[in-house]
C-alpha cells in the first residue's frame, strides 16, 4: 500500500505542537552546522540525548549516524535501542 502523505500531513504533522518539533530539530542542526560540527549532506543526524526536540543546549545534542538515531520505533513508550550519550 502506498504512503498517504496528504492524509499523514492533515492528521499529525500539521498540528502546531508538531510544526513547533520540527522547527527546534531543524533549529538544533543549524546550531551545530554554524559550530562545524555537522555539514550539509555528511550523513548524519543531530540526536536529542534526552528525547525531547525542544531542548537545544548544546549538552543534550549529538551527532550520531542516521542508522543509529532512527534506531527505534516512533511510539510514546519505545525507548531507543541506542543510547546517545
Amino acid at each position: 500500500m502506498a504512503r498517504n502523505y496528504t492524509s499523514e500531513y492533515k492528521k499529525y504533522q500539521k498540528k502546531q505542537v508538531q510544526k513547533k518539533n520540527r522547527a527546534s530539530r531543524n533549529a538544533a542542526r543549524n546550531l551545530l552546522m554554524k559550530s562545524g560540527r555537522v555539514k550539509k549532506g555528511d550523513g548524519k543526524d543531530v540526536a536529542h540525548k534526552n528525547g525531547n526536540p525542544r531542548d537545544n543546549r548544546l549538552k543534550n545534542l549529538a551527532v550520531v549516524r542516521k542508522s543509529r538515531n532512527r534506531s527505534y520505533p516512533r511510539t510514546k513508550t519505545a525507548g531507543k535501542l541506542h543510547r546517545t550519550s
